[in-house]
């Protein structure tokens, strides 16, 4: 992948866009497709930069010099004066100060006329709310129209996507409050549109089957870790979900999203599972598919419409006591039906995790040697462990012009 250097001016920004013209289509896992995704967010940033701050609230105008100079909250204590005033501030819920906007304008260098303006009400969405979508990868993936001038369409496109999702701008607030695994340097405009366009294939068709609440439990999941010893057994789950009511999404992250899988609900309160395969290893699908799956056993109201997205890197290195407790419980559903506790404690594998062991005890519980090495590796967060047995680059070619029997499942780049 060539050199590339950050737009600064008007005859860079539209060789910018011939180049990602010449690349639209390439396949993510290229060097063509990395330059695509490279490209597309040095042009998504320069459109942002172009743009007046002259639509923009005060909070708007800091958020934008958040991500400029990535910066998180906690640098704007010096000028806010406390965490709770940053949060405050932020959320809409207490307007600047004088001293606050004198530092926000000397020290971040935005104009004071912007941070003297009264915040907008939360959620009161406007032109360059809908600037700050990924515009530009999601048209390179074909999630929404190529057409010239995207951040000028912006509004009009996202609510033709907003309206095959079956929801609304409001549903930006579900997103937020979620606060799940998700990883702190994500944008939540990023993920909002990757659960948008997961949302909108699910709606594309419906199952025979309807996911009653209560249809999802540890049984059911255990039964589906069993498809793992088949050299297809994602496909065999895609079709397990499409007979349980459930349809499984395959759907390449964005930049900035930092996504593994998530839990979602449709309008109706259909559950949803969507997976990225970001990482293309039979040990993280099994794991992700039934994490998500626990979410949707355990945690979803189908009265109450949620959101469960998870950055799976993040396991195990958040301190419990500030993760929502949800997390620990689709986990613990997970580990147990891939691999049951009683099983697991008894195992020599644990002890000495030799070839030879990961192979009798995956033959002994009637799961994928995957299973056992993933295992392994995270319990001892050695990832150079066992890598011979993880399985790496066999899910996502799986679902490559794939349609189980069920019909349920639909992969896109």
């Amino acid at each position: 992948m060539p050199q590339l250097k950050p737009i600064r001016s008007g005859k860079a920004y539209e060789l910018a866009l011939s180049r990602i013209r010449k690349l639209m289509g390439s396949d993510p896992r290229d060097p063509e497709g990395r330059e695509l995704d490279v490209l597309a967010d040095l042009v998504e940033l320069y459109e942002r930069k172009h743009y007046s701050l002259g639509v923009l609230d005060p909070v708007d105008a800091i958020e934008l010099r958040m991500e400029e100079h990535g910066l998180s909250p906690h640098d704007l204590i010096p000028y806010l004066g406390s965490p709770s005033r940053v949060s405050e501030v932020l959320a809409r819920k207490r307007s600047l100060t004088l001293p606050m906007a004198r530092a926000l304008n000397k020290y971040l260098g935005i104009p004071a006329d912007v941070l003297l303006r009264e915040p907008n009400p939360p959620d009161k969405w406007n032109e360059e709310h809908w600037r700050r979508f990924p515009l530009r990868a999601m048209a390179n993936r074909g999630w929404i129209p190529e057409v010239p001038g995207l951040s000028h369409h912006a509004k009009e496109i996202m609510e033709k996507l907003l309206d095959r999702a079956g929801t609304n701008p409001e549903s930006a607030a579900m997103f937020r409050q979620t606060g799940l695994r998700a990883n702190a340097k994500a944008d939540s405009y990023a993920l909002q549109a990757w659960c948008w366009q997961a949302m909108a294939l699910a709606n594309e068709y419906r199952l025979e089957a309807d996911c009653a609440p209560g249809n999802i439990t540890l049984d059911v999941l255990r039964q589906i870790a069993l498809l793992s010893r088949f050299r297809d057994g994602p496909r065999r789950a895609a079709d397990c979900l499409a007979d349980l009511g459930i349809p499984l999404i395959t759907l390449s992250h964005l930049p900035r999203t930092y996504l593994d899988g998530a839990a979602l609900q449709l309008i109706d309160g259909r559950p949803v599972v969507a997976l990225t395969l970001r990482h293309d290893r039979l040990d993280n699908f099994w794991f992700c598919l039934l994490h998500e799956l626990a979410h949707v056993g355990r945690h979803m109201d189908y009265d109450n419409p949620a959101a469960f997205l998870d950055d799976q890197s993040l396991r195990g290195a958040t301190p419990s006591t500030k993760e929502d407790p949800r997390e620990a419980e689709a986990d613990e559903w997970a580990e147990e039906a891939l691999i049951p506790t009683e099983a697991w404690d008894a195992s020599s594998v644990r002890v000495r995790p030799t070839a030879i062991n990961v192979i009798h005890f995956a033959d002994e519980i009637g799961m994928h040697p995957a299973i056992v090495a993933g295992r392994v590796r995270f319990e001892r967060n050695n990832y150079r462990l066992l890598s011979q047995f993880v399985g790496s680059g066999e899910v996502r070619r799986q679902f490559e012009d794939f349609q189980p029997t069920g019909s349920s499942h639909r992969s896109h780049s």
